[in-house]
């Protein structure tokens, strides 16, 4: 267990430090803005939506390594999904990271898991997720964790 807690603590870090998809998208036709009031995170995401399917997503902001790093494994994932199976992904997402789900379909982003412990935490990890749910609802008013 210890084993398969250091591989996902590494592949956590690996994301904030060389984080995928990060810097302003060039024609980007959806954005949203995010803040995490409680440690400070911003994000701001950029997502090509064409034909209801997310062609391209990346990310630009600040904040710790559990927020930098979800938003990293999320513009992963939802490349090429429509933007319903996007938002579905939201959903289990925000279920593992609250312990109500499993890691089950979740690949990579089931080293987020042991947010859940952290209860305070899961801020962090859904910020990301939510500012991608109003970009593709074009909301404008920033996101918030409040």
């Amino acid at each position: 267990m210890n084993d398969l807690r250091e591989l996902y603590q590494e592949t956590i870090f690996d994301h904030y430090r060389q984080p995928r998809n990060f810097g302003r998208l060039e024609g980007a036709n959806r954005r949203a803005e995010g803040y995490n009031p409680l440690c400070g995170d911003k994000v701001t995401l950029y997502l090509q939506v064409e034909d209801g399917v997310i062609k391209d997503a990346s990310f630009e902001g600040s904040g710790c390594a559990i927020s930098t790093a979800s938003a990293s494994l999320m513009t992963e994932n939802i490349k090429g999904k429509r933007e319903a199976d996007a938002l579905h992904l939201l959903d289990k997402f925000h279920g593992l990271v609250t312990g109500t789900a499993t890691a089950d379909d979740l690949g990579k982003l089931a080293v987020l898991a042991g947010v859940r412990e952290f209860p305070q935490r899961v801020k962090c990890a859904t910020l990301a997720w939510h500012t991608m749910q109003a970009a593709l609802a074009n909301v404008e008013e920033p996101v918030t964790t409040e």
